[in-house]
């Protein structure tokens, strides 16, 4: 127990698995805790006088057990003993071996094939944030700095299963970022820049980082040395697979903020069940496409030429479908080349994944055969770069048996021929059963026991066995070892000579397979980055396969990626939906038509469940999947490059937060206000509901007037419950109405989901009520009230208002205040302390900018 609290001591915030014999043991707080999580039994025993808790599982069912603690969040020391009990009469050394943490797992049981473990690190800079992800298990390591919206971005892309935070930061992090994330923390110097360089310095084993194309990136590097110090601590000295670190060039992806990745239920859908979008595109085969897969998702591209390469791959699989089933059928004999090359590095690879990765390797060579010869220029460049690391695998075939086992400790994993040596063990260990059967005859003849025979046990080894009507027969040279009921035991010289020959090859054995495999292991690591290299273009190779498949199957086309600002999609489908329709029946169709001169703005009007969400959204993912470069569902897409993608779609309180709907939707609302640009896609949904009537309808066509006269002319959709918005086509050129058509029948309506020109003048929220089976009397009233409210308040008085308010106020005039004025009454706020300006000093101040404004432009006070 002195060595258990010595050890436990170093670790305090990790629970500890003791080896002790044959079992982890785990004791007082933690065996509580692991009771619990494990379901195993909780007792105690008295250590010394005192009463401890106790729980404990047997070794060779760590790897059923240890995945659980983890998944639960907790950090797990593995303590193991650190050399042979046999060895010492004094206590066992132990000694933690390795720290399994969320965030740092090699255990296939821990991990998820087509999806990264991440660790990660955040850097709270002066100026902004760095931020840094490694995956240990592929050798995937990223870094980036920004501003924290863009932090919170990359954090929902990756999702992280551990972040690494200074420690006085602890409180910044989660009002940025929440409490979603498990999270750990970590001494303020370890976040020091020379620090953080010096550690990367060592490990890339380079005395600049220009070549990774990171240098100045203070905070990202500062975060990158953060992750690379925790793998030191938590046993993890091995990585020479983590060959470099790169940077998530913030400028070449589309820009989607976290709202937006959450709108639309990329990975992550908000309802349970509920299908994603990555669920309906992956058609991935290996693990290494179903990562990338995700990433590419994740980051969308802005470069014209890349995105049409994906595209133009793409149509070469559908024009020649039998090149994509070869390959495909080439891929699914590929195992996850990434994970099994990162064992290798770490070497906690057994023979039998040896064996898989020459398998994953002889699979590439009919690929990189086909690709290389393609008349497909991107094509031929993947076949090119395929490795085909012929030594490796003829190594690997000499050195290993086909069917090596699991365990090295099993032996019979080094293959016949390899080694004379071992080959001749093997025949004294392995043929015994003749010279045994020899040993038989010769006895037999000798005494005349012709029931007797030699066999072996654990206690014993070799014994020869009489029957008790023979003992009589038994030489006096022969030494009786033990007495059954019907028989006797005995064991001989030549006996004991033979067991120690065979027992003798069979450590020798033993020693020479782990000593062979070992060998191996360090030659196949020349190899990392050849295996890293075929990894990455099997997985894009995955990918493609992948959206061709997609395509065929669910009738996607090919987008027009231009550099125009129009958008032009006929006949398009939402992917997911359609593929949730019940069987035979259609999904109704769209067309959309954006440009910025015009038809910058669509107001979508319809009554509920119509439809005009869906219209929204599956405008979103035509244009993602067009940029991530996959087909999409339409007939034909005509898309000029997007930069950014915003949605404010839904409604959703952040109570924990202490935020109500109205603002978690102003919330999103200004963040897409504040920073759309001139290629962004906006798509607003029920702007303004979730407050009253009137100030909803006024900050509607607030914000609508905004984005129509913002310089930008950022192409929008505007789905809205206020049919007075339809007004606004009169003021504002660029602002077209259309609404999703319905067909009133008697008692009833009927939702035709057709987006038509004009604006639409009902709601229709009371046969929807009526739908969702609410109570007669209720429907009753509510068609008694509204028909009083349609009286007293008409909507033709208020849209009357609205109209007038507009063309009376001057639209906008601050995008057309003079340019230094502006400059000038900038300066004059920036110099201001808010933190020691009095309430007096203020006025004073707002006063004095008011003065600048009034002889410059006399409309401008009215803004």
């Amino acid at each position: 127990m002195k060595q258990y609290n010595a050890i436990k001591a170093k670790y305090p915030d990790a629970l500890l698995l003791f080896r002790v014999g044959d079992f982890y043991e785990t004791f007082g707080e933690d065996a509580v805790k692991a009771s619990k999580i494990l379901n195993i039994v909780l007792t105690n025993r008295n250590n010394g006088g005192e009463r401890s808790e106790l729980a404990g599982f047997p070794h060779h069912s760590l790897n059923t057990y240890l995945p659980k603690l983890v998944k639960a969040g907790e950090r797990v020391a593995i303590c193991d003993q650190l050399e042979d009990p046999k060895q010492t009469k004094k206590i066992v050394k132990r000694g933690v071996t390795e720290l399994v943490t969320p965030g740092v797992a090699l255990n296939d049981e821990v991990l998820q094939s087509k999806t990264n473990n991440f660790l990660c690190a955040v850097h709270f800079g002066k100026k902004s944030l760095g931020v840094s992800f490694l995956d240990v298990s592929t050798g995937e390591f990223l870094t980036a700095q920004g501003q924290p919206e863009y932090v919170d971005k990359l954090l929902q892309n990756f999702s992280p299963s551990e972040v690494l935070i200074p420690k006085k930061f602890k409180k910044e992090f989660s009002e940025k970022f929440g409490n979603d994330f498990h999270t750990f923390y970590l001494e303020d110097w370890i976040f020091k820049p020379d620090y953080a360089e010096e550690t990367l310095h060592n490990h890339f084993q380079t005395k600049s980082l220009k070549g990774f194309g990171i240098q100045h990136l203070e905070e990202g590097i500062i975060a990158s040395g953060a992750v690379l110090y925790y793998l030191g601590e938590t046993q993890h000295h091995r990585l020479q697979h983590i060959t470099s670190v790169v940077r998530i060039a913030e400028e070449e992806y589309v820009w989607m903020d976290r709202f937006t990745i959450r709108n639309l239920e990329l990975y992550h859908a908000n309802a349970q069940h509920a299908v994603t979008l990555l669920d309906v595109i992956d058609k991935t085969i290996s693990p290494m496409g179903g990562r990338m897969l995700k990433r590419w998702l994740a980051l969308p591209l802005k470069n014209t030429e890349k995105i049409e390469q994906r595209h133009q791959v793409v149509s070469h699989f559908l024009q020649n479908s039998e090149l994509q089933q070869e390959i495909q059928q080439q891929i699914k004999k590929i195992g996850d080349l990434e994970r099994l090359i990162s064992k290798v590095a770490t070497q906690k690879i057994n023979p039998r994944e040896v064996v898989q990765l020459k398998n994953s390797l002889d699979a590439i060579v009919p690929i990189k055969e086909v690709a290389s010869t393609s008349s497909q220029e991107a094509l031929k460049v993947i076949g090119e770069n395929l490795q085909s690391c012929e030594l490796l695998r003829q190594k690997i075939e000499e050195c290993l048996h086909e069917e090596a086992p699991v365990n090295i400790i099993k032996g019979n994993a080094i293959a016949n021929g390899f080694s004379e040596e071992l080959d001749e063990l093997r025949k004294i260990a392995f043929s015994g059963k003749d010279y045994l059967d020899k040993m038989v005859a010769r006895e037999i003849e000798a005494t005349g026991i012709t029931s007797l025979k030699i066999a072996s046990n654990n206690v014993f080894g070799y014994y020869i066995e009489v029957r008790n009507t023979h003992k009589d027969k038994v030489p006096e040279s022969w030494v009786r070892k033990q007495t059954l009921v019907s028989s006797e035991r005995y064991i001989t010289e030549e006996l004991k000579e033979y067991e120690a020959k065979i027992l003798g090859a069979e450590e020798k054995i033993h020693t020479l397979e782990q000593d062979i495999f070992q060998k191996l292991i360090s030659w196949i690591n020349d190899y990392i980055k050849a295996v890293q290299q075929n990894a990455i273009l099997i997985g894009k190779l995955d990918c493609l396969c992948s959206f061709a498949q997609l395509a065929q199957q669910d009738n996607y086309c090919m987008p027009v990626i231009t550099d125009n600002y129009g958008l032009l999609i006929k006949e398009g489908r939402h992917p997911v939906i359609e593929k949730q329709l019940p069987v035979g029946e259609a999904y109704v169709t769209n067309d959309v038509q954006l440009d910025r001169e015009e038809q910058q703005m669509i107001m979508i009007t319809g009554p509920n469940m119509s439809g005009k969400s869906a219209i929204l959204r599956q405008t979103a993912l035509i244009v993602l999947l067009a940029q991530m470069g996959s087909f999409v569902p339409a007939k034909a897409a005509e898309i000029g490059l997007v930069d950014k993608i915003f949605t404010r779609v839904g409604a959703s309180d952040n109570i924990s937060m202490g935020e109500s709907t109205f603002m978690v939707e102003m919330n999103e609302t200004a963040n897409i206000l504040n920073n759309i640009s001139d290629r962004s896609l906006v798509l607003l949904d029920e702007i303004g509901r979730g407050t009253s009537t009137y100030d909803g309808i006024s900050i509607a066509w607030a914000i609508s007037e905004y984005l129509h006269e913002h310089p930008a002319k950022p192409k929008t959709l505007f789905a809205t419950h206020y049919h007075e918005l339809n007004e606004m086509t009169q003021s504002f050129p660029r602002i077209k109405n259309y609404n999703v058509s319905v067909k009133e029948l008697k008692d009833n309506v009927l939702f035709l989901r057709k987006l038509i020109p004009g604006g639409s003048e009902h709601s229709f929220g009371i046969h929807v009520a009526k739908m969702a089976g609410m109570p007669q009397q209720v429907l009753y009233r509510a068609n008694k009230i509204l028909k009083k409210l349609e009286k007293s308040h008409g909507s033709e008085e208020l849209s009357g208002n609205l109209k007038e308010a507009a063309e009376q106020e001057p639209q906008l005039s601050f995008f057309q205040l003079d340019d230094p004025l502006l400059e000038e009454i900038k300066e004059e706020i920036l110099r201001v302390d808010i933190d020691t300006l009095t309430p007096v000093e203020a006025l004073m101040k707002l006063n004095e900018i008011k003065r600048m404004l009034k002889p410059a432009n006399p409309a401008a006070k009215k803004v």
